[in-house]
């Protein structure tokens, strides 16, 4: 199981959301809203998707994480750096 599991339906719920505010963007564009207007739900966007994937990255750490470095072995070290590289995507994006 993975670690967002117990939060599965929130996280759907809130990317469902984003999608709509993506749909929403197309619309803006394709309407020739106002430039500064666009890129402010740009920025919405993209903090609500830093949310949901900091969400995922805390659930991953506490469940997975933890569960390979209680169950020790080769396994606990690949599930750490596997983390240290998302958490390196996340901070270059």
């Amino acid at each position: 199981m993975h670690g967002y599991a117990k939060d599965k339906d929130a996280y759907l719920t809130r990317l469902r959301r984003i999608e709509g505010q993506v749909r929403g963007l197309q619309r803006m564009v394709a309407e020739d809203e106002y430039c500064i207007d666009v890129l402010t739900q740009v920025s919405a966007v993209t903090r609500a998707l830093q949310s949901v994937a900091l969400g995922l990255l805390e659930d991953h750490l506490g469940h997975c994480v933890a569960q390979a470095i209680d169950e020790g072995g080769p396994e606990a070290d690949a599930k750490v750096k596997e983390a240290s590289a998302a958490i390196a995507r996340l901070v270059r994006s």
